[in-house]
């Protein structure tokens, strides 16, 4: 069973290639139907529009925009819109696929979807972001849709672009659907609760892990690598639970101490400081490639894709990974890994508390019917814990990496969906 006749047309690294690894690794464990794999390996839609857009200067500039569905065997499609000068095809097709697998593990009703434009929102005005958000809108008029395609903030985006975005479908489809996109404002359909989530899916995927460790919180040390919305709700919430952040770090700057860092300083400088690191006090500044091989027990990357791999898996002291990040650690990685007994609860189950909120925004906007903030955490904890006792056990009836029991976990589910609503 072998998904190599199915590759991404990119360099031989590319992200979708190792979606396929990972894929390919767990279906031959668990035995997967070669119909089912050959239908996960290859997205069910992909559309790459060109959006011309009036800049300040007057002239127009043409960005490249992207939305790819990887599925929609159990539901209608689910995933964010980032805004990047790397957005290209395969990045949004690998995060397509993990969408799916999101979805499945935290088993909830929707597949995997992803979109992005090709762009450097920090070099544009408010009103040239409006511009392209609305025009991007209006690209994908035919495919986003409150029981089709519903997206979300990613990377370089938020809450802003998505009550442009909504607004601008509204206004082209003549109704008020709400539900069509999530991560909104609260004032316009937002969920409570939804802007810490993926950073509480972390805090929580981490204290399961500790349990069944049995380590205590408070004996416990950990690094973050990255310090936008899901590395900082992650530290704030880590540290809320008695853990000892001692390192973190972002683009600009990384910091170590020893003795505990105080996340909620570290969060209000950052707030002061155009939401970068740069030139805080509260810890030895030291070069980027150190934090993710600092001495601690736990290490979250919550930053960027393929931050660990073949040539510092090796270095890594701690003993708990948590991916905050999607796609963090390379495949020639997990193997590194494995062998030193790390324990890596990965992307698709430790970050899926953004997209199980996301899912309980579309659910309050099609009930119109919004929960308290004590709500929508209660529920996402649960949710949290029911599907990492789930990957733990897969993990261990399939003698397996925690990776692959997700994967397993996740193909489970979809396989079902897929052998359920045939094919033509």
């Amino acid at each position: 069973m072998s998904t190599q006749t199915v590759k991404a047309e990119s360099h031989p690294e590319s992200m979708f290639e190792a979606v396929l690894a990972r894929l390919d690794k767990a279906a031959k464990i668990m035995n997967l139907s070669e119909d089912v794999l050959r239908v996960l390996s290859s997205p069910s839609k992909q559309v790459k529009v060109s959006l011309p857009i009036m800049m300040d200067s007057g002239k127009t500039q043409v960005f490249e925009g992207y939305r790819t569905v990887h599925s929609t065997h159990l539901g209608p499609s689910k995933g964010g819109i980032r805004y990047a000068m790397d957005v290209n095809a395969d990045e949004v097709m690998a995060l397509a696929a993990w969408m799916s697998f999101k979805c499945a593990v935290a088993n909830l009703p929707y597949d995997g979807a992803k979109g992005g434009i090709k762009c450097d929102p920090r070099a544009m005005s408010v009103g040239e972001l409006e511009r392209l958000s609305r025009a991007y809108a209006k690209s994908m008029k035919d495919v986003f849709g409150v029981n089709k395609d519903i997206p979300a903030p990613d990377m370089g985006t938020s809450g802003r672009e998505m009550a442009w975005i909504v607004d601008e479908f509204n206004k082209i489809t003549g109704e008020d659907s709400p539900g069509v996109i999530t991560g909104k404002p609260v004032s316009i359909g937002g969920s409570l609760g939804r802007d810490a989530a993926t950073g509480r899916g972390v805090m929580v995927n981490t204290l399961c892990a500790l349990k069944k460790m049995n380590l205590k919180p408070s004996e416990v040390t950990a690094v973050v690598q990255g310090f936008g919305n899901v590395g900082s709700h992650s530290a704030r919430l880590l540290a809320e639970k008695g853990i000892k952040i001692v390192g973190i770090g972002d683009h600009t700057a990384s910091f170590y101490n020893e003795k505990g860092i105080d996340i909620a300083a570290a969060i209000d400088y950052a707030a002061k400081n155009n939401r970068i690191l740069k030139g805080f006090k509260g810890g030895t500044e030291i070069p980027s490639d150190q934090l993710l091989i600092s001495k601690c027990d736990v290490l979250i990357p919550a930053a960027l894709q393929n931050v660990i791999t073949e040539d510092n898996a090796g270095k890594i002291q701690a003993k708990l990974i948590v991916e905050g990040a999607n796609g963090p650690t390379t495949p020639e990685a997990d193997p590194i890994l494995n062998d030193k007994k790390i324990i890596c609860v990965p992307d698709i189950l430790a970050n899926s508390g953004g997209v199980t909120v996301s899912y309980f925004e579309w659910v309050q906007n099609k009930a119109g019917y919004y929960w308290t903030e004590e709500e929508v955490n209660t529920k996402h904890d649960l949710k949290m814990e029911i599907a990492f006792e789930q990957v733990w056990n897969n993990t261990a009836q399939y003698k397996t990496s925690m990776r692959i029991g997700a994967y397993i976990t996740a193909l489970q589910r979809i396989e079902q969906g897929v052998k359920l609503k045939g094919a033509y």
